[in-house]
């Protein structure tokens, strides 16, 4: 169990500091943007001028960004929570083997999106965590470690 604990732990831990930061880099960018905005600011800049469609007049593309940035942040950090949480409760309480697999699922599923929409280093972590749950998932189903 403490290979599969550490693992989850670990695991875990990358997607909340991944999370984290994304949401800091987030918050850092609404008055400067820097990091997660487009190369071309004239780009921000129209995106800040331009309604979101759906919304009517309710929101620009700018706000939405900021919106969707903070929401995708939160996500990843309860997914990580989830894997921390898991990993607590494997030395007290027996998991369906399909609970840790569901972990490595989703973590996949944060690879696909990455690979194909975002940069190498969110790509990277994603790698190593996602390693280490599919590591922890094996052991904890084939070898009870």
């Amino acid at each position: 169990m403490r290979i599969a604990k550490f693992l989850l732990d670990f695991g875990g831990g990358i997607f909340i500091l991944l999370g984290l930061l994304h949401a800091l880099y987030t918050y850092l960018d609404i008055d400067r943007p820097r990091r997660l905005v487009p190369q071309d600011p004239a780009v921000a800049q129209a995106m800040a001028k331009s309604n979101l469609r759906l919304s009517g007049n309710g929101t620009t593309m700018w706000r939405a960004w900021v919106g969707f940035n903070f929401s995708h942040s939160i996500g990843v950090v309860l997914f990580g929570t989830v894997c921390i949480a898991a990993g607590s409760v494997l030395g007290t309480m027996a998991l369906p083997a399909w609970t840790l697999f569901f972990l490595v699922v989703i973590a996949l599923i944060y690879l696909v999106v990455g690979l194909l929409y975002w940069f190498r280093i969110p790509v990277a972590g994603i790698v190593l965590a996602a390693v280490c749950l599919l590591i922890a998932w094996l052991t904890y189903t084939f070898a009870g470690a």
